[in-house]
């Protein structure tokens, strides 16, 4: 409806604008600080009753090609993924940058300086100045949402791909957001064959590159002289000591200090078009300036285009941090320190009083209580405690704490790893068990090209692949495990695992059951043996449904028998719940009721048998 409003989450914000400026076709693989897009467009198509097509995509390579494909018929797409699944995606986004597409066609990227949940804080609009597509990078929910808007005219008026690339600071806030009304888009799908224009021959490159150079050029006069409400200046109200140029959400932390400083002598620039990037209104504010300071997240994408940075600080002379993310403590220091002023961040007493008072032990993160894969890493460290275990990208990673995680790359190295490991230690003539732990939804993502690549090449390893029926890490999402989608009513084709397994080609495939500690030891071993005989990997599925997925389970009640227990913390170390911990004083483990789930579990770790099944008697 019209004129309502709410308070939306920036991504929740960022939907509902794609599916007003007429979107038909979303695509998407989820990663954090991305994840909330995909669903959210969802909702409002559904609210709305838009046709919008909403699709999860295997990953973010095949969710670009879809959005695309549906781009070159006339209809307004898009694509939401975190930072580095632009990494995946990048084949397509690089080529297709080159393509005079027809409907407009959105690049969402989130990017996480920090980080806060990925292997990088790469910057994505590095990607755009790469594949020469222009950037628009919003410094808050409502700019981001009116961003997504002008976004789609700019793809259109151009016929070129275009990125939004929100940081996590602006995925994660709240805003109070005024709703518009979806436009109807009357165009039927048409595809016009063109081989010079859509198939990208060598030939046709030395045509399509010259015209990107021309676009690129149009696109930055366009920043220049029709975008300033992103492109502007907040002038000092007394003569200025210093002059920022502040990109994205680094404008609306330096805004909020100059206000909490009172300071009345910054000049602020702010760009929220960072490639092309609009060079004469920066060269001006430059000019006027003795002393400019860069402030963007996280790579000097603003700086690199500057022609002259005799008078600016910044990242490429080491005076703004070049890693980690820019916090207001961070800028406010910088800010000072850009002002030949003394500052020193002061620790926030009021925080640490707290954690004093109630009494908070910091932890590191966890498995949840229950959750499957602990018992899975447990097995396999008692299968093989010298063994080497690769990992890959999910909640399953915390299997470092559990010292049954040695390497973690990205999505769907653990495959391709197990592999490297297998043949180094061929060629010495020891090998070695390699035991690998991927999770469901990364297993279709990215774990059977390297699968498909072991079978081939005949690769001795343990596959486990930690099937817990969902895309757990990042919110709960379906893959193609599950057969759901994300619109109401719209429902996909559940693709077993077992069968996609040995249809790659892989004889020796068990399933079981996540929870079954000594069974699943016997089972890893004989999959290592036939491993090993037959030089081919060899499959476990160990299965068991999220804890968050809330299904029914029998409870049983366990305790620690201190009688028993030795102190020797072998549950705490190699077990790693948050319902078992540690009494210091009585160097005694015990039971913590708030976290334990009594999934029951752990009466298979003691070595001593200290903890059991409390009795009815004793309940």
């Amino acid at each position: 409806m019209a004129n309502e409003k709410a308070v939306l989450l920036g991504n929740e914000a960022i939907a509902r604008a794609v599916v007003e400026a007429g979107c038909e076709v979303a695509c998407a693989y989820p990663g954090t600080p991305s994840s909330e897009i995909l669903p959210a467009i969802a909702k409002f198509a559904d609210s709305l009753g838009t046709k919008t097509v909403v699709e999860w995509g295997t990953n973010e390579k095949v969710a670009f090609e879809v959005a695309m494909a549906a781009s070159f018929t006339g209809k307004r797409s898009c694509v939401a993924m975190k930072h580095v699944g632009l990494n995946v995606a990048a084949d397509p986004f690089m080529s297709g940058a080159q393509f005079d597409i027809e409907g407009g066609l959105l690049l969402i990227v989130a990017d996480d300086p920090g980080p806060h949940s990925s292997q990088t804080e790469q910057d994505s609009r590095l990607f755009g100045l790469f594949a020469k597509v222009p950037v628009f990078d919003p410094s808050s929910a409502r700019e981001a949402m009116e961003m997504v808007k002008d976004a789609y005219d700019l793809s259109e008026k151009h016929k070129i791909p275009v990125m939004l690339r929100p940081t996590v600071r602006v995925d994660h806030c709240r805003q109070d957001i005024e709703f518009g009304t979806p436009i109807e888009l009357d165009r039927p799908a048409k595809f016009s064959k063109d081989v010079k224009r859509w198939v990208c021959l060598p030939a046709h490159v030395k045509i399509t590159h010259p015209k990107l150079n021309q676009k690129i050029d149009a696109v930055r006069d366009d920043f220049t002289h029709s975008f300033s409400k992103y492109n502007y200046e907040v002038p000092a109200q007394e003569k200025a000591k210093l002059g920022i140029i502040a990109g994205g959400i680094s404008f609306a932390v330096v805004m909020d200090l100059l206000a909490k400083m009172g300071r009345r002598d910054i000049s602020v620039l702010k760009i929220g078009t960072p490639h092309p990037l609009p060079v004469d209104i920066v060269s001006d504010f430059i000019n006027r300036h003795e002393n400019v300071l860069v402030l963007e997240e996280t790579y000097p994408v603003i700086e690199m285009q500057i022609l002259d940075r005799t008078k600016v600080k910044g990242r490429w002379n080491g005076f703004v941090p070049r890693a980690g993310e820019l916090v207001p403590e961070v800028v406010e220091e910088i800010i000072h320190k850009a002002l030949g002023e003394e500052f020193s961040i002061k620790a926030d007493e009021d925080l640490k009083k707290a954690i004093e008072e109630l009494k908070v032990t910091p932890k590191p993160p966890m498995l949840c209580p229950g959750c499957p894969h602990r018992a899975s890493f447990f097995a396999i460290r008692k299968a093989f405690p010298d063994g080497i275990y690769p990992s890959d990208i999910g909640c399953y990673t915390l299997g470092v704490n559990q010292k049954t995680v040695d390497t973690s790359l990205c999505m769907g190295a653990s495959v391709t790893q197990s592999s490297g490991f297998y043949l180094a230690h061929k060629i010495d003539g020891k090998l070695r068990p390699v035991i690998a732990t991927i999770g469901d939804s990364t297993f279709f993502h990215m774990g059977l090209p390297g699968l498909v690549n072991a079978v081939y090449n005949k690769h001795a390893f343990v596959l486990a692949i930690l099937d817990n029926r969902i895309t757990a890490m990042t919110g709960g999402q379906p893959h193609p495990g599950t057969g759901e989608k994300p619109r109401k009513g719209d429902a996909g084709r559940a693709i077993p695992l077992e069968r996609v397994v040995k249809g790659c080609g892989v004889e020796f495939v068990r399933t079981v059951r996540s929870y079954d500690i000594e069974e699943n030891v016997k089972v890893l071993q004989e999959a290592w043996e036939y491993a090993k005989d037959h030089e081919e990997p060899a499959v476990v599925i160990f299965s068991h449904p999220c804890m968050l997925l809330r299904q029914e389970q029998p409870k049983i009640p366990v305790r620690v028998n201190h009688d028993k227990c030795i102190g020797c913390k072998f549950c705490i170390n190699f077990f790693n719940c948050p319902g078992l911990v540690f009494d210091e004083s009585a160097k005694k483990a015990f039971i913590d009721s708030r976290f334990c789930v009594k999934c029951g579990v752990c009466l298979n770790v003691c070595p001593h048998g200290a903890i059991e099944v409390i009795s009815e008697e004793g309940r």
